[in-house]
């Protein structure tokens, strides 16, 4: 009997580096893609969080008898106001700042001379000295505080798409408790991917907002007590910077310590430190992942990663989104998928890992107990 033709083999699999190169270059093109059209892509996605974050809010309308038009109605302009009203008070605190800081205008020069001599002792030369020096300007603060928060004509738009969004959204989301049952007996561990998904957002959005809230009012009224210029507007940056993992506290104390140091110079300095950085660092180092880290169940090195990762996609506002969006990724490239479950623990998920720590430390006293009480450990004996 002659050998079986060639054919009749199964083909190999592509080699892995193959496998993982396809893989980086087709992520690169979605990253790049992204990046393009974040215009969209942002408010869509933050109008998406915020369906989720307010769905329970309707559905618990609903069970109280409301009808369903009213309950969504409600709901969207609820949300759509807080988000308005936040914008303003963004652009006031922004323009009060704008017309405040003129007045620090003979601090600011001093300080530009001081540090264009201290630049200039270390071996710089006069190009860079003086482009610090003009950086330290009123316009050129302004400016750059300007493009970091957004400008009137970019958060008019992002309103009104995260608003059209969110009636869309709404509309659609009655139907989805109907899709998901007809999913359930096709796609099982999709359904339970994205419950999971929809479940840690909420959780990790609205625990991080109420502490941002607190975390904001505290800050601004330390800031007024110690008459730092624009404690409104750097109570509203600490709030933002909440959500933003790991770097977020140290982003929104850099203006209220450099103000601070022109108007009341180190005293001040020390005191912001001291007072307003240790409740923050205490509310984020521990309170905050009490809290949250139960919800994201990502690495603390995954969640840093992903926060510099959405920064470069998405820009500012990639940071803020950061976590929903690692998420959102994980859920469907691996929760999504049961063959790729035992990647979970691996990218930070503690019940995963406990569930594999408990597994181990069962496996290490049955080993004891088939060897007897008296006999030593293998893994302890000293080797020859």
């Amino acid at each position: 009997m002659g050998p079986e033709p060639a054919e009749s083999y199964p083909r190999p699999g592509l080699p892995r580096s193959a496998t993982i190169l396809l893989a980086l270059a087709s992520a690169t093109v979605v990253a790049f893609g992204i990046s393009a059209m974040r215009g969209i892509f942002t408010p869509v996605f933050f109008a998406f969080v915020l369906t989720l974050c307010v769905h329970p809010l309707r559905r618990w309308m609903q069970g109280r008898g409301v009808p369903r038009g009213i309950a969504t109605g409600t709901t969207i302009a609820a949300v759509f106001g807080l988000l308005t009203a936040f914008a303003a008070v963004l652009v006031a605190s922004l323009a009060q700042f704008s017309a405040l800081l003129p007045q620090y205008g003979p601090q600011l020069a001093q300080l530009g001379a001081s540090l264009t001599q201290a630049l200039e002792s270390m071996g710089f030369g006069a190009e860079q000295t003086q482009a610090v020096l003009e950086g330290l300007t009123p316009g050129r603060i302004v400016g750059f505080l300007g493009g970091l928060l957004g400008n009137v004509a970019s958060l008019v738009g992002g309103l009104v798409v995260i608003l059209t969004m969110l009636i869309l959204m709404a509309v659609d989301g009655s139907k989805i408790p109907a899709l998901l049952t007809h999913l359930q007996f096709h796609r099982p561990a999709l359904v339970s991917a994205f419950n999971g998904f929809g479940g840690g957002v909420r959780r990790y959005m609205i625990a991080t907002t109420v502490l941002g809230v607190a975390q904001g009012l505290f800050n601004w009224l330390v800031l007024v007590i110690l008459q730092v210029p624009g404690a409104l507007l750097w109570g509203l940056l600490s709030f933002i910077c909440s959500f933003i993992p790991n770097i977020g506290y140290f982003i929104a104390i850099v203006p209220p310590l450099f103000f601070g140091f022109l108007t009341g110079g180190w005293p001040t300095v020390l005191a912001v430190i001291v007072i307003y950085g240790g409740i923050n660092s205490i509310i984020q180092s521990i309170i905050q992942p009490k809290y949250v880290g139960n919800a994201v169940a990502l690495s603390e090195t995954i969640t840093f990663l992903s926060v510099l990762f959405w920064a470069t996609i998405l820009g500012p506002v990639g940071a803020i989104l950061a976590v929903p969006l690692t998420l959102l990724v994980r859920t469907i490239l691996l929760d999504s998928d049961p063959s790729m479950a035992w990647w979970r623990p691996l990218t930070g998920d503690k019940k995963d890992l406990n569930v594999i720590l408990k597994q181990e430390d069962d496996a290490i006293r049955a080993r004891r107990a088939r060897r007897g009480p008296d006999s030593p450990d293998p893994g302890s004996m000293p080797k020859a």
